[in-house]
């Protein structure tokens, strides 16, 4: 079960809204002053690049930056929406899309309006948010062609290269860069492809220019860890990382799996830090998505790290040899590790990897998992030789559930109180289901 709260009362800038647990409806949405003609263009993307907003999906790319160089390549851009959130412990996408898709439709309009964008998708995994997107579409359509490209749900599937690729009618896996989707995108054409909530930031910010800087030093998050509920919550940069542990019902938290997968380890003293892209990033972790497990009782670190590894390599593409061989290295040395059998030099090789494997795949999964194999040794030192000999006590009762079984979150209920409301004479928008199993798609 995943619940939703809030760090302070509603406010009009807020992604959450005044009722997280419903879908909105257009009415409900344009008498908040969505949908309103607000901003220009030229004006939002002012006030975008004063606020500082950054992209909401992993890396923290400036927003403002990312449309601009969509903008200055010409051609006939396209936007995409990314609601595929292929971290197993995030669900604040999928609640988006299913709670708000009209925030998120509008900050796709105004995407488009900023980058010159002719045509837009709504990209997704998730089959009930499809269907309130869909719902919302015919409700309010948009000042542009908009298609819901549906794939299926894997961690890959949402990378940027992948997305286009999906939308070009290939398997939603990513390609080697150069080129970026900016350059070369769907159908050839300059592409945005931004994270739904990063769209949502900029519908807020579009109707309320006077928030800015608070809509965009506010995120959402996915707390889960220990034998609390997970908990999405809407909260400010700045707030501890021991905060969101008390929040979430871990306060004795020892540390915490950060960013996802991307992030990696963190011990109890990194709580004191805040939650903020580049305070994160210079002690050695990140944001990411917003998700954050903490390490509570019943956890061990490198159980903990285990799991983190063993989905990396279930999700790999296998476009990759290095990155095949490179996790399933790294996940079979961390099972050693559960199991009390690794040998002597499994330190050593760790390091290794975790210095040597970075950048070497088409996508950031290699990334991710030397990256959790090197947190793991910086953070823990200590608990890798107790594990040479006997697994401890933690680690011999785990559980034989899928890693990805361990680490996954609920998305929190929304009662889609719309389904019963009488559609408007509106033709449908086109949308496409997920292509049938690929070879190679993971």
């Amino acid at each position: 079960m995943t619940t939703i709260r809030r760090q302070t009362a509603p406010s009009p800038g807020s992604v959450l809204g005044a009722a997280p647990g419903v879908t909105e409806s257009a009415a409900g949405y344009r008498a908040t002053g969505g949908y309103a003609e607000g901003a220009s263009p030229d004006e939002l993307l002012r006030h975008l690049d004063a606020a500082g907003l950054r992209g909401r999906g992993g890396a923290g790319f400036p927003a403002a930056v990312k449309l601009r160089a969509v903008r200055e390549r010409g051609g006939s851009p396209v936007v995409v929406a990314n609601g595929e959130e292929g971290e197993p412990g995030s669900v604040k996408d999928r609640w988006l899309l299913r709670a708000r898709p009209h925030l998120v439709l509008d900050g796709l309009a105004r995407a488009a309006a900023i980058t010159g964008a002719r045509r837009g998708y709504v990209y997704l995994s998730d089959p009930e948010a499809g269907v309130r997107v869909r719902r919302a579409l015919a409700e309010h359509p948009p000042p542009l062609p908009v298609e819901v490209v549906e794939t299926a749900h894997t961690y890959v599937a949402g990378e940027e290269s992948a997305v286009v690729r999906r939308i070009d009618g290939g398997p939603a896996l990513p390609t080697a860069k150069p080129p970026r989707p900016f350059e070369k995108g769907v159908g050839g054409e300059p592409t945005l492809v931004a994270n739904v909530e990063t769209l949502a930031r900029i519908a807020l910010t579009a109707a309320r220019p006077g928030l800015r800087d608070r809509i965009a030093r506010t995120t959402l998050v996915t707390l889960s860890g220990g034998t609390a509920d997970a908990v999405l919550a809407e909260v400010s940069y700045g707030v501890p990382l021991r905060d969101l542990a008390t929040l979430q019902g871990s306060p004795d938290a020892a540390g915490a799996l950060m960013g996802g997968l991307f992030g990696g380890l963190v011990d109890a003293r990194a709580l004191d830090l805040p939650l903020d892209p580049d305070a994160l990033l210079g002690a050695g972790t990140a944001l990411g998505c917003g998700a954050i497990r903490f390490l509570a009782s019943p956890a061990c670190p490198v159980s903990a790290a285990a799991d983190a590894v063993g989905h990396l390599a279930a999700e790999s593409a296998r476009q990759c040899g290095v990155c095949v061989s490179g996790t399933g290295a790294i996940r079979d040395a961390l099972d050693a590790l559960v199991a009390g059998s690794a040998g002597p030099d499994t330190a050593a090789r760790l390091h290794r990897w975790s210095q040597g494997l970075p950048g070497r795949g088409a996508c950031g999964l290699l990334d991710a998992a030397a990256g959790t194999a090197g947190s793991l040794l910086r953070a823990f030192p200590a608990l890798v030789p107790l594990h040479l000999d006997l697994p401890c006590a933690t680690c011999a009762a785990r559980p034989r559930a899928s890693a990805t079984g361990r680490l996954s979150v609920a998305v929190p209920e929304v009662v889609d109180a719309t389904a019963h409301a009488q559609a408007p004479a509106t033709a449908p928008p086109t949308s496409r289901s997920p292509l049938p199993a690929l070879k190679g798609t993971p």
